[in-house]
């Protein structure tokens, strides 16, 4: 199984950045996928959430309503859209895919992607 993702870059405060994530290996259509994300020095954190069939989707607090989830099952491809972006959105992001959700809700993925390179400039 391989999680690739693509679309990281350098960009200003305020710009919008889409990062993609396709999977290989297995098909996730019936599977959780989300994002976290890792700022330099920092623990990786969960960013979003979303089920098999986009009727569950989750934001961590300091995201949500910047950053927009979605998935395409037919490309095996989990999206995310995040506008009116900060520095503190500085991190490397990682697709997530598989595994289950537990307490709050938590989730906790099955299979992890290599991540990509996110930098707001100020």
């Amino acid at each position: 199984v391989q999680l690739v993702e693509s679309g990281g870059g350098l960009v200003q405060a305020g710009d919008s950045l889409s990062i993609s994530c396709a999977a290989s290996g297995r098909t996730f259509s019936s599977d959780f996928m989300g994002w976290f994300r890792q700022a330099p020095g920092k623990e990786r954190e969960f960013v979003a959430f979303i089920s098999w069939d986009a009727l569950s989707i989750y934001y961590a607090d300091s995201v949500k309503g910047r950053f927009t989830i979605s998935r395409d099952n037919a490309k095996n491809t989990v999206y995310l859209q995040m506008n009116s972006l900060k520095p503190a959105d500085t991190a490397d992001y990682y697709c997530a895919a598989g595994g289950r959700l537990i307490g709050g809700p938590i989730y906790r993925p099955d299979y992890w992607g290599q991540g990509t390179q996110v930098t707001v400039s100020s």
